[in-house]
């Protein structure tokens, strides 16, 4: 398990109406390695407003269409929820997410 992975999840709370959600990872690899039970992951939506916390993602990601990794939104999954592996981001979309990131939580940009 890595940081940047998606992973389709199976009703990951009572109340999203979709069977399945697919997320990705953004916990820092040394908590992902760790002995905890949960990982903090960013639900992706086919839904894009343009919002600067949001990332696009789509076919060359592993997803069937284009969506939306949406970081004002971030969830702790136990990692047992995250079986069903999609695939990887590449570098850069790493890197956007992590500025994304740092917008959501009004950190300095530097």
């Amino acid at each position: 398990m890595r940081r940047g992975e998606l992973y389709r999840v199976k009703r990951p709370s009572k109340h999203d109406p979709k069977k399945f959600r697919v997320f990705v990872i953004i916990s820092r690899q040394a908590l992902i390695d760790s002995q905890f039970s949960t990982v903090i992951c960013a639900p992706i939506y086919t839904a894009y407003r343009g919002l600067s916390t949001q990332v696009l993602v789509g076919i060359d990601e592993g997803l069937k269409h284009d969506s939306s990794i949406h970081c004002d939104e971030l969830i702790s999954l136990p990692k047992s929820m995250l079986t069903n592996y999609i695939g990887m981001l590449p570098d850069y979309k790493l890197r956007q997410v992590s500025v994304s990131l740092k917008i959501a939580l009004a950190l300095d940009i530097e």
